[in-house]
């Protein structure tokens, strides 16, 4: 069960953040649960010094957004050459 609530929340992480650097179009279902999947572990080893793998809180939530989106910054300095 747990790989499945992987899968649903790195998609709407993944979604969110590309809503947010406005890489929607651009991007498919499953690039959107890679993204978010990563976001996670980005944030789970800058802010907690682990992973978030515990719970699904809101502060875990916003954790994984945040690094989705430091993550979707990196790939359009190599993309676009600027962040938007």
């Amino acid at each position: 069960m747990g790989i499945i609530i992987w899968l649903i929340v790195g998609g709407v992480v993944g979604w969110l953040a590309s809503l947010i650097m406005r890489r929607d179009a651009q991007q498919g279902i499953i690039l959107n649960i890679v993204v978010g999947i990563i976001g996670a572990m980005i944030a789970g080893f800058l802010f907690s010094g682990g992973s978030i793998n515990a719970a699904i809180t809101l502060r875990s939530f916003l954790l994984s957004l945040v690094g989705a989106v430091v993550l979707l910054a990196i790939v359009n300095l190599f993309t676009r050459k600027s962040v938007r």
